[in-house]
């Protein structure tokens, strides 16, 4: 190595050219053309520009730095060791309980292989069952279907189901609420009974909202072209022409389901399922739907796991790693649960990640032939759930998948054993007749 620089050192020469002269490097030999020794003596003597030198200089620089070697503090070989150590462990874990490349991993699974097909959603207008991409379409021509049966209902659901901006929707419905007072505290003002439609608050406030010309042609505004003072052309105004003391009573009642009205929106179908008992009952395979990404960054995700060991080789604290916990549970849409009964049968639904715990509990609870008696779920690591506590299962660590485990109160039990009304089915006879084998 050290000839190595030495040889560089002699191909750059440092020479002083008297007093007063600066410090000049030999430049005198040209790859790019073959001199005559005349010419290459000629210039053996010539003073390199300055631009030569620095050249020269950055060129030594730059090899000499390439060629020092780095040197790691205690601390960096300690955490690079450790790093080796915890590489090896997780590569010989995931050979050990996944054999598959990466590759294989992120190939389509077949859908027989899913522990769920898929996520669906019931509609509370028509009963129909619908995948993600259904329901919106699905809900609104159920809700434009219904101006047929109850023109005030539909526009009421129009109103708060198509327009996503609840601002909107609520400046909307307090103009149109004061609309009806209006009417209603001076019955016999023709002016209150008629609205402008080119009148800037009914422009920027209330024709921008989807379903509001609907829900006033319900309560009985008829469009009529009138005459304006200082115009021309006549203009088109919406105007209520029953002044009926029944009508008036009529409008607040429709008034107050529009203030009433809530978005109408797909329910989630917990898709039910019993399975027998199974030493498969902790394997999931879940479809893309459950998870709050891209196929792109489902790959990034997997390879964010295996880059783990070099964060865990790293000193954190406890907040850190609760700020993490918090956006891994963020990527996540919905969780699949199953919950092993005392007889091993496991029970199965899905949720959405952010259902609070009543809602778990409840589930199972629908599902039980006995679901009045007391009893206990238990999360992985021993965690018991509280039914009591509000609060999420993604905040439990119950996300994408989770094995709960079920348990009787046992003092209602040996009481009920006692009395010798103890039942040996444990699931309600829709599920039990359904029972299947896990795949």
């Amino acid at each position: 190595m050290k000839k190595f620089f030495d040889d560089i050192k002699k191909d750059i020469k440092f020479k002083t050219a008297g007093p007063g002269k600066k410090l000049t490097t030999d430049t005198s030999t040209k790859p790019e053309a073959v001199q005559s020794s005349a010419s290459a003596k000629e210039n053996h003597h010539r003073p390199p520009t300055d631009g030569a030198q620095k050249a020269g200089a950055a060129a030594l620089a730059r090899v000499e730095k390439q060629q020092r070697p780095k040197v790691y503090t205690s601390q960096d070989a300690i955490r690079n060791q450790v790093k080796r150590q915890l590489e090896a462990e997780a590569a010989a874990v995931a050979e050990k309980e996944n054999p598959t490349t990466f590759e294989e991993s992120n190939t389509l699974k077949d859908p027989a292989c899913l522990s769920v097909s898929g996520v669906y959603f019931t509609c509370p207008l028509t009963g129909a069952t619908l995948t993600k991409s259904e329901r919106e379409v699905h809900i609104k021509e159920a809700i434009l279907m219904r101006f047929e049966e109850d023109p005030v209902e539909a526009s009421v659901m129009m109103i708060h189901t198509f327009n996503k901006d609840r601002e909107k929707v609520k400046a909307a419905v307090d103009i149109i609420s004061k609309y009806v007072e209006n009417i209603c505290k001076n019955p016999t003002e023709e002016k209150y009974r008629k609205i402008k439609l080119s009148n800037k608050v009914f422009q920027e406030k209330v024709r921008i909202v989807e379903g509001s010309r609907e829900f006033l042609e319900a309560l009985g505004f008829i469009s009529i072209m009138l005459p304006v003072d200082g115009q021309e052309e006549d203009e088109e105004f919406l105007v209520l022409t029953d002044e009926g003391a029944d009508a008036l009573e009529l409008m607040k009642e429709r008034r107050d389901r529009l203030l009433r009205g809530e978005p109408v929106r797909a329910q989630l179908n917990r898709q039910p399922q019993a399975f027998r008992p199974s030493a498969k009952a902790q394997h999931f395979e879940l479809p893309p739907e459950f998870y709050n990404l891209t196929a792109d960054e489902l790959k990034k995700e997997q390879q964010q796991r295996s880059d783990l060991v070099e964060k865990n080789a790293m000193l954190r604290t406890k907040a850190m790693r609760e700020r993490e916990e918090q956006r891994n549970r963020r990527k996540y849409n919905y969780t699949l649960l199953r919950v092993r009964l005392p007889d091993g049968t496991l029970l199965q639904g899905t949720f959405y990640a952010w259902d609070r715990m009543p809602v778990l509990f409840s589930f199972v609870r629908e599902s039980l032939v006995d679901g009045w008696q007391p009893f206990e779920l238990i999360a992985p690591g021993g965690q018991k759930l509280q039914e009591s506590e509000e609060v999420a299962l993604a905040e439990c660590s119950l996300v994408p998948a989770a094995l709960l485990t079920f348990s009787w109160d046992a003092a209602v039990q040996a009481d009920i054993a006692a009395a010798g009304q103890k039942s040996e089915v444990l699931l309600n006879p829709k599920l039990q007749e359904n029972i299947r084998t896990l795949s």
